[in-house]
């Protein structure tokens, strides 16, 4: 199976819609998605609808929390707060108890999926440090797990030295973000399992980034979140 592996959509729907039309291009057999389906960005309900329809798995990341939880949303930082304010009027109850529904981890063809970190994943651990990657592989037990947040693609072996993706060894995979990237790179991110061959693709494609910046003008929010866009930052 090639399994097309989604994280941290953010409310972006012109990035979304891109990613998935890549994912059908590239002749993905499923889709899979790693939470923060809303947050900073301007289209929520659209994200929330396309995520549910096309992903066969979905987790639940710190912006979705925070969507129901206010004691989340006071852990956010100041302008993620004011988007998931404005999300909450946005979405319908229907796509409300949706996101309150999502669970923290799930599996998914062999492989594990959670938004931030398998090693206690309601703390969203940021895997940014030698030591906090090292201890999440004795938190899960197939060969690879996907891992978003960060918005920072990566892959980490339990093995030194090993960089690319092959049997017999375990892996830490972070897919990085379709909606909201953050290496200096504006281009969408998602990864492309091959659960057949063990091989991992790290995918960037273009999107209309200026439609999402007016987007985030039009709906009010600070100019700041669609400004990051531009920059990939």
């Amino acid at each position: 199976m090639r399994l097309a592996v989604l994280s941290d959509t953010h409310a972006n729907a012109a990035a979304l819609t891109a990613a998935l039309a890549e994912v059908d291009r590239r002749g993905a057999d499923a889709v899979v998605c790693l939470g923060d389906v809303v947050g900073y960005g301007p289209d929520p309900g659209v994200c929330v609808d396309l995520v549910r329809a096309r992903s066969a798995a979905t987790v639940l990341g710190n912006h979705d929390a925070a969507f129901a939880d206010d004691a989340e949303l006071a852990r956010l930082p100041r302008d993620g707060q004011t988007a998931i304010r404005l999300h909450r009027e946005l979405l319908s109850p229907d796509q409300a108890a949706w996101l309150a529904g999502l669970p923290l981890v799930d599996m998914y063809e062999g492989t594990t999926l959670v938004h931030a970190a398998p090693l206690e994943p309601a703390l969203w651990t940021r895997l940014d440090a030698f030591d906090a990657v090292r201890n999440q592989f004795a938190a899960f037990d197939t060969a690879v797990c996907f891992v978003g947040h960060s918005h920072v693609p990566a892959v980490v072996s339990d093995t030194v030295g090993a960089f690319k993706v092959r049997p017999g060894r375990r892996y830490l995979i972070n897919v990085g973000s379709v909606g909201q990237p953050r290496d200096g790179d504006p281009r969408l991110s998602f990864g492309l399992f091959d659960t057949d061959a063990f091989t991992y693709e790290n995918v960037r494609a273009h999107y209309d980034v200026a439609r999402t910046v007016a987007r985030v003008r039009e709906r009010g929010l600070p100019e700041s979140l669609g400004q990051r866009l531009v920059r990939g930052a």
